[in-house]
């Protein structure tokens, strides 16, 4: 059956954050009453709770083996029946506004895709704030999205192969690129949103400042080298605070 929209949710050990994240999805769904979608959780091989959690929450889930982002996306797209596709990281808060901006944006035929900024306010540090605050100014002027939220034409997705899966990271920011080519060739744009959207920032809790500044600053150059992306797989099982 083909639906308009469908919100895919890669989860590694996710069993923290994600129920948070699927009863934000769910309330935004029925914000949404005259569209129809669904949500996809991707197990990416999780050692913990995070299938269980989901399926308690009555949603698609669907395995994927291999612990790679880029992968488990994929998997999620595959498994998906809506036309319009809405990426959220599991330890990101979807609003009903957000999403209904994103599929009216995919339903005018103008937009091929997109992300929107991320709510720096939440951050408890400073230097955390600025350098939040900095991704938002490069995501905006660069036209470029952060993959705690990103949506798409689905049929773009399919013409270009889906995310690039020699990647360990910043298979969002390849992804944006693509996209913004297929968008160019058909007289559409892709547009990033001023619709802050609230994710956990978990990496600066877990790791300390320096090492996440040099890993954002060199991701693209060790994209394919997972060992050296290992703040993005790493859990270490406490809640952010």
């Amino acid at each position: 059956m083909s639906l308009d929209y469908s919100i895919i949710i890669p989860a590694y050990n996710e069993e923290l954050l994600l129920a948070d994240t699927l009863k934000s999805a769910q309330d935004a769904q029925k914000a949404l009453s005259n569209f129809t979608g669904e949500i996809i959780v991707v197990d990416n091989n999780s050692t913990d709770q995070t299938s269980q959690i989901a399926k308690s929450f009555d949603v698609k889930v669907v395995f994927e083996p291999i612990n790679q982002i880029s992968r488990a996306r994929n998997c999620g797209a595959k498994a998906a029946a809506g036309q319009y596709f809405i990426f959220l990281d599991a330890d990101t808060l979807l609003s009903a506004q957000l999403l209904k901006t994103a599929i009216k944006l995919l339903e005018s035929g103008k937009i091929v895709g997109g992300g929107t900024v991320l709510d720096h306010s939440i951050a408890k540090q400073q230097k955390i704030k600025r350098l939040v605050q900095l991704w938002n100014f490069i995501s905006k002027f660069r036209k470029l999205a952060a993959g705690s939220f990103m949506f798409c034409l689905r049929q773009a997705w399919v013409d270009i192969g889906g995310f690039d899966q020699s990647a360990y990271v910043a298979e969002e920011l390849i992804l944006s690129k693509q996209l913004k080519k297929w968008g160019k060739k058909r007289g559409m744009t892709f547009r990033i949103l001023d619709i802050p959207v609230v994710t956990s920032f978990r990496k600066f809790y877990h790791f300390n400042y320096f090492t996440i500044v040099t890993s954002l600053a060199f991701g693209l150059l060790v994209k394919k080298n997972k060992d050296k992306c290992r703040i993005w797989y790493e859990r270490d099982g406490k809640m952010p605070s």
